[in-house]
Parts: C-alpha cells; structure tokens; sequence
C-alpha cells in the first residue's frame, strides 16, 4: 500500500491509499472553494448522560446529485470532484460538511472505490484489503489527535438508510468521548469481570455463539454469527476469532482471510429476500476500544474490549421497513419481528456457490 496525503482547494486533507507502490498523485484541486467554515458543537444531556453533536451547516450538504455530479467520482477535465485525480483506488478525505469537528472531534469520507456504479460487496478482495488497510492507518493517525477518544468506522447504504450520495463510500468519525453504546458494553465487561473472578465477557459471548445454531459463516481467523438478542430484522455480528481491542490489533493472517469471510456476508445480505429485489439497505459498523484511560469502568481495560463488526438491516422483508417506533425510539426497547435463529438459517441459506 502506497500512502500520499495532500490538500483541497479550501484546505481539508486528502489521503490517496494505492495499491501499485510507483503511482504518482500531484493533482491540484483546481475549484475555487471558501476555506471550510463549521458550527458543530457537542452538548451533554444531564439527564442520560449522553452528547449530542449539533451541526447547522449540514443543512446545505449535497443530496441525492445525479450520477454525472457525483463529488466522489474522480475529476475529469472539466468536471471537478472531491478527488483531483483522474483515477484513484481508495481515498479518504475530511468531510466538507462534518457533524464533528476541531475541539469536537473529526469526519472523513472513505471511497472506497472510483467505479460509481459498483457497490463494497462488488470490490475484488484485494481492493477490500486495501480498504481494510485504510481503516486501520486512519485509526491509527486519528486517535492520536489531543480532541479524540474513539475512531468509528462505518458505511451506510441504501436510500432507506438515509444515503445522501450513491457513490460506494463509508465514513469514519473520530468522537471527543466513549460513545454511549461503547460505554454500555464496557460497563457489561466490568460488571461480567468483578462476578466471575476476571472471566472476559466478549469471550464468554463468542464461546456460546460458537456451540450454538446462529453460526452464519465461520473461517479460521474470523467467525460471524446473528446474535441472541439480535436487534435487528437481519443482524450479523463478526468477530476475530483472537480478541484484540481494535484494527491496528489485527495480525496478517487476520487481515488476509477478511476480505473473503466480508465480501461473502454482503453477497449474502443482497440475497435475503430473493431475486429481483432492490439491494438491501445495510449499516456496517466496527466497534473498537475507546483510545486513553477507561478509569470509570472499573478495573476494565482496552485489552479486555473484542473488535468486531456488526451488519444489519432495517429492512424486515420484501417491500417492508423495520421502523424505530413508539418502544425503540421512546424507550430504546427493541423488538423483533424476526427469529435470531431464522435469519442465520436463511443467512446459510443464501450462501454463494
């Protein structure tokens, strides 16, 4: 993996990520762009204990362009993008339009590709490699910055997930705090430690999940599984068979045998509900350790939290949403309309040939 990081015209860093060591980046942002003016700013609830990022300026981001004003499509002669180059393999790039930002942490866009028309689950694994590769070097620059405590890297597809922009792309944000979501499975962890002697939950989990009938997919290094309590319609969660706290822990063998278990998940996910139905909308997630000290989770540390990815979809089956209703959205109280052991068999189901 070749690196070459430069800046747009309005002084945002970009970051080219090539898989050919000699390949040359010296494009010039030739748009006039204002120098990038934000107003996010993170607010602590005192009632649950949560933030909140409030960001007006996102009000005026780009929505739903057409193809051929696609800003993360490579520039081509006249038709200037985001990227200044012609071609590109992966890039990463300061979000124009961020709800985190300075004091409040930081937003990147990750292109994952410069053909517009094809989605992650269509990359070739050395393409994904490549990706993978991204993540963990962006995690690693990110968590060194004095304003982050957790990198979060994601990828939203679907117009029913609220994709403003089609072009296969995921984001990264670097948070000022433990999310709230983090902080919950920590404090599970903690709890799980002090009640059986210093047994690691994610472990325990990952035990069961194993000896049971929600195994999706399993390889050497890694295994994805819909969980117990699996929340949504068509969740999977994948975990490195080896616990480490986040994506710089992973080792080579871990790194290679990805790209096939992943693209294997997302061809799956497209054949749930059967053939001539609209791609299904995803949310991929990976959860990694908080960067810094966990004081306030008793005794836990980073090395007690498991990196792993969580997959899922809202879509319930064909035609039909799973929305966030009265109990989750009210109550956070989830409920769902499909068994956990009914979505891995028909995960298993679905597998390529």
């Amino acid at each position: 993996m070749k690196k070459t990081s430069t800046r747009l015209a309005d002084g945002r860093e970009l970051i080219y990520y090539d898989l050919a060591d000699d390949t040359v980046r010296d494009a010039v942002d030739r748009r006039p762009l204002d120098a990038t003016v934000t107003t996010s700013e993170v607010r602590r609830d005192p009632l649950l204990g949560d933030s909140v990022a409030v960001a007006s300026h996102r009000q005026g981001r780009t929505y739903h362009p057409p193809a051929d004003e696609c800003p993360l499509c490579p520039s081509q002669g006249d038709r200037l993008s985001e990227i200044p180059d012609a071609s590109y393999d992966v890039v990463v790039f300061e979000n124009r339009f961020p709800s985190l930002a300075g004091d409040s942490g930081r937003c990147e866009v990750v292109c994952f590709t410069s053909d517009h028309d094809v989605s992650f689950g269509g990359l070739s694994e050395r393409q994904t490699r490549l990706v993978l590769d991204a993540w963990t070097d962006r995690t690693s620059e990110l968590s060194h910055l004095p304003s982050v405590e957790q990198v979060f890297c994601f990828e939203n597809r679907g117009a029913e997930i609220g994709v403003t922009l089609q072009h296969p792309h995921g984001q990264i944000y670097a948070y000022p705090f433990t999310t709230p979501r983090t902080a919950l499975m920590l404090r599970q962890v903690a709890a799980h430690k002090e009640a059986t002697g210093g047994e690691n939950l994610f472990d325990a989990v990952l035990e069961r999940e194993l000896a049971d009938e929600r195994i999706v997919l399993e390889g050497e290094h890694w295994v994805a599984f819909v969980p117990y309590a699996a929340h949504w319609p068509y969740e999977v969660h994948l975990y490195p068979k080896r616990r480490v706290p986040d994506l710089l822990g992973l080792d080579e063998a871990a790194r290679t045998e990805f790209p096939q278990v992943y693209l294997e998940l997302l061809k799956r996910f497209d054949r749930i509900f059967g053939e001539g139905e609209p791609p299904t909308p995803y949310i991929a997630a990976w959860h990694q350790a908080p960067f810094g000290q966990l004081e306030e989770f008793d005794g836990v540390t980073r090395d007690d939290f498991a990196l792993h990815l969580e997959l899922f979809t809202i879509r319930r089956t064909s035609g039909k949403l799973k929305f966030l209703a009265g109990s989750e959205s009210g109550m956070n109280v989830f409920i769902n309309d499909v068994p956990p052991e009914r979505a891995a068999e028909r995960l298993r189901e679905v597998a390529s040939s």
